[in-house]
């Protein structure tokens, strides 16, 4: 998710989105710049709106105005007129509706128009602007349809477009016009009904010239009516013996249709008038047809509130051992998921120095706290694999929607929790997994790394698929039996429960920014501050992570002198010895390395150095630059 960044130049919005506008409407035209069937069907829905909105035309619509606007929900009508290249950008990271009053895969808006006009049959659905087209469908959180045959021919051209919440809506009347229409059958109850009226239109699919030569046929008097009030159109229904229409292409749920037939006309119809035979408009029954014309506008509403206002249900998790002699921020790490999650849930490995005690005493004060403790047998041969196993464990007790994890020495910055609403309400689909940017502090705030991939696994759906693990391609057995990793895994990714294949993953991280950040390593200053410029960008929008693992560069460097090294050896089969070659810091073996020796190194790492992944021996002379990140 990521609207704008360095790279490119932002363009100037021409208008602006009001601060306290929840819900965007966006069309081609609204019902002040042109009074069609769509725009009336959309000012209904707009003077029901129970949220405060704002209307948008679609040709004003720019990147900068949807970055405004990431917090809001927008609901698309006609969009003929917006940029499509926005398209993308408004699917990953944009919550949004549509209402599909046409068939805008087709070029022509109009399967029979393309016909008419190439004299072929519309194989829009396989062109870049169809799929275009049904990948922003399938992005919308609601799809609302005019009618049942439309919404049946977009699954045949779209299958998987039904695992999107859809809705047949029809066409929506105002209150206005449903007292007018009571007044109109009143006045003319008593009236001789006479002639047919005949909608005007220079538009092929309206069929204006069948109508005609209908009504001759019938030798019925007709009437032509365009161009003409609204008010104006009402009354001669109400007036007319009947209403002939006989379009030349589907035409997915004409109102005027349904105005004539609640004033009470005779109606002839041909098969393209999509909704004819739908159960709530065939019949004579004409209370039940206002009823569900009601309801409709109702229900549309009640989808559109809970997509609004639509706040996900977050479990935080993480794992702990021996935390306090190690001296992780485990508490700062709790707290800060606390804070914005619904539940936090803590697996402890069997802590001996205190960590699990407090644990206790905190869950007894905090009912979101969960904890459990899971004792593993830490000097087994193959301890390292208990490292996902444990995380896996503590991602079974999540009970809420989302999951957001984190290990011990990081913490979530304020503000966190709005972000990961703001983000989950445009959650990409197709995706159950997300990551976002970690700042990797070194030695201390004022020295960011850029030495490490600046992202991590961090918010997934809670779906029983998604567990921690060794992935599938990684997967060892030594000879007796037990598992361990081929390098290329810290035994934690996020696997299928059952194939360990890899979860695919959603991610911020661009090619523009890994080209900067190399650039960055190899010294170029202008690339640095590019790459800086961006990452500062990604943690304004993003929800981010701080991690803490090198900021005590001395506690880390006496933790692969006492740990680390055996971890290596246990997770991934092999035998390091403790020799000088072995040993990234110092040029001798890490017996002969003084606490002393360890102090100063950490100082040195920390004033002459931005970081330094340790594969290979510190190169003093070509010291790792660094950035600086604020998390404020």
């Amino acid at each position: 998710m990521n609207f704008s960044s360095p790279f490119e130049e932002k363009e100037s919005p021409e208008i602006e989105l009001d601060s306290d506008s929840e819900i965007i409407f966006v069309s081609d035209m609204f019902v002040e710049n042109y009074v069609g069937g769509a725009e009336l069907t959309t000012e209904a829905l707009i003077e029901k709106c129970p949220l405060a909105y704002q209307k948008v035309l679609a040709s004003k619509i720019t990147v900068n105005l949807l970055e405004k606007g990431h917090n809001k929900h927008w609901i698309f009508g006609n969009f003929a007129s917006m940029n499509q290249e926005l398209i993308p950008t408004i699917v990953a990271n944009m919550s949004y509706s549509v209402l599909e009053y046409d068939y805008k895969y087709c070029k022509y808006r109009s399967p029979e128009k393309h016909l008419f006009a190439e004299k072929e049959e519309c194989n829009c659905d396989n062109s870049q602007h169809g799929k275009i087209i049904s990948a922003f469908y399938y992005g919308a959180k609601s799809l609302y349809w005019m009618s049942e045959a439309q919404q049946n021919l977009y699954l045949e051209k779209f299958p998987f477009l039904g695992e999107r919440n859809s809705t047949v809506l029809s066409s929506v009347f105002s209150d206005d016009f449903f007292v007018r229409v009571k007044e109109l059958r009143d006045k003319s109850s008593a009236s001789e009904r006479k002639g047919w009226i005949v909608l005007g239109s220079n538009s092929w699919i309206k069929g204006a010239e069948q109508a005609e030569e209908w009504c001759k046929s019938q030798n019925h008097e007709y009437e032509v009516v365009w161009g003409i009030p609204y008010e104006a159109l009402l009354e001669k229904l109400s007036k007319a013996e009947g209403f002939v229409y006989l379009p030349n292409g589907n035409d997915t749920c004409p109102r005027m249709v349904i105005e004539a037939k609640l004033l009470g006309c005779n109606l002839h119809l041909n098969d393209y008038v999509q909704h004819k035979d739908e159960e709530w408009f065939d019949t004579d029954d004409t209370l039940a047809i206002e009823e569900y014309l009601y309801g409709s506008r109702e229900l549309f509403w009640r989808n559109e509130l809970e997509n609004a206002k639509y706040e996900p249900a977050v479990s935080g998790y993480t794992t702990t051992l021996n935390c306090i002699d190690q001296k992780y921020p485990y508490t700062d790490c709790i707290s800060s998921m606390l804070a914005f999650c619904d539940e936090v849930v803590v697996v402890d490995g069997g802590s001996s120095d205190g960590t699990w005690e407090e644990l206790v005493k905190w869950s007894e004060k905090d009912e979101k706290l969960k904890i459990k403790k899971i004792e593993r047998d830490w000097e087994h041969k193959r301890f390292a694999v208990f490292d996902g196993d444990q995380k896996a464990e503590a991602r079974k007790l999540c009970t809420k929607e989302y999951c957001w994890q984190m290990d011990a020495d990081e913490v979530a910055p304020l503000g966190t929790g709005e972000k990961i609403k703001n983000f989950v309400r445009s959650w990409p689909q197709a995706v159950d997994l997300v990551c976002f940017p970690v700042v990797e502090y070194w030695g201390q705030k004022e020295k960011v790394r850029i030495d490490v991939n600046p992202w991590k696994w961090r918010l997934s759906k809670n779906e029983p698929h998604i567990t921690h693990g060794i992935p599938a391609e990684l997967r060892q057995e030594d000879e007796e039996g037990n598992l361990y990793a081929a390098m290329g895994t810290d035994g934690c990714d996020y696997v299928h429960a059952e194939t360990f294949e890899r979860i695919p993953h959603a991610s911020f991280y661009n090619n523009q920014a890994h080209s900067a950040r190399v650039h960055a390593l190899n010294g170029n200053e202008e690339a640095l501050k590019v790459y800086e410029d961006w990452i500062q960008n990604c943690v304004n929008l993003l929800p981010s992570v701080e991690h803490f693992s090198w900021m005590d560069i001395e506690r880390k460097i006496m933790t692969y002198k006492n740990y680390w090294q055996k971890h290596w050896e246990s997770l991934y089969n092999i035998v390091q010895e403790d020799t000088a070659e072995n040993n990234m810091f110092f040029d001798k073996s890490w017996s002969e390395v003084s606490d002393e020796e360890v102090k100063q190194m950490a100082i040195d790492l920390s004033e002459k150095t931005g970081g330094h992944v340790f594969h290979s021996k510190v190169d003093w002379k070509n010291p790792t630059p660094s950035i600086k990140v604020s998390c404020d």
